[in-house]
């Protein structure tokens, strides 16, 4: 269930991170509710998986699939440059979050 909360919570992050490019700086009131409802969520079931999974990798997982999901919907969606670079960094924090899962112990 910890897993699930985690890969939830990595989601979460990503689409609050994408919401806030919506919110204008926390100027418009529903992108802004959302935005916000999405953090403590993520946040929520942060704190859930992190009762059982060691904190390095809960965290780690967590802010893995939030940066690459970002990067991945700011190129598909928000018109971000997509280049052979970035593809590259996104696989290797891919790369990581697997690492990160296999070597956990749980």
């Amino acid at each position: 269930m910890a897993w699930i909360s985690i890969i939830v919570a990595g989601l979460l992050e990503v689409a609050w991170s994408i919401g806030m490019k919506y919110t204008h700086g926390f100027t418009r009131l529903w992108p802004s509710v959302w935005t916000g409802l999405g953090i403590v969520a993520s946040m929520m079931l942060l704190a859930h998986a992190a009762k059982t999974l060691p904190i390095g990798t809960a965290y780690g997982v967590w802010v893995g699939i939030g940066a690459a999901g970002a990067a991945i919907l700011g190129m598909a969606v928000l018109g971000e440059p997509v280049t052979a670079a970035r593809i590259f960094f996104i696989s290797l924090l891919v790369v990581a979050i697997v690492g990160l899962k296999m070597t956990s112990g749980h």
